[in-house]
């Protein structure tokens, strides 16, 4: 009985990281396209590490291994994907893919939410990482 347990927590914790993950992923291709990361010197990495914090505080879910914070992971990382069309030319695809957030969101409502939640992270954390990097230049 305790290794049937150990395992589904193990499998568990390997879906909720992977969600994660993708998520953080998302973010970072993001982050590398923002023409402010480069021309402000900004480390990618520490604005995707406070973005997904930020958005996360904001997520449906009370903690980290919930299953709807899980899946509000997976539901943005498909909202940011949105950004990156695989064909260009095809307005289809984009509007199929709107078609099932709103769907995946619950309503248009909560899918603005959640953009708006995502861009107010992106704002804040440009003036928390850029206010460090001042502060370490004073320092020195």
């Amino acid at each position: 009985m305790k290794k049937k347990s150990l395992i589904i927590l193990c499998a568990l914790l390997l879906t909720a990281c992977a969600d994660k993950n993708q998520y953080e992923q998302a973010v970072l291709e993001q982050m590398q396209k923002e023409q402010d990361i480069k021309d402000y010197k900004i480390n990618p990495e520490d604005m995707v590490n406070c973005v997904v914090a930020q958005t996360s505080d904001k997520m449906p879910g009370v903690f980290p291994l919930d299953p709807t914070r899980l899946t509000a992971y997976r539901n943005y990382a498909k909202m940011l994907s949105l950004n990156t069309p695989k064909d260009p030319k095809s307005t289809t695809d984009q509007k199929a893919v709107m078609e099932q957030l709103r769907t995946d969101f619950g309503s248009p409502e909560e899918l603005a939410k959640a953009h708006a939640n995502y861009m107010e992270s992106v704002v804040e954390c440009y003036s928390v990482v850029i206010s460090k990097s001042e502060d370490a230049v004073k320092a020195k």
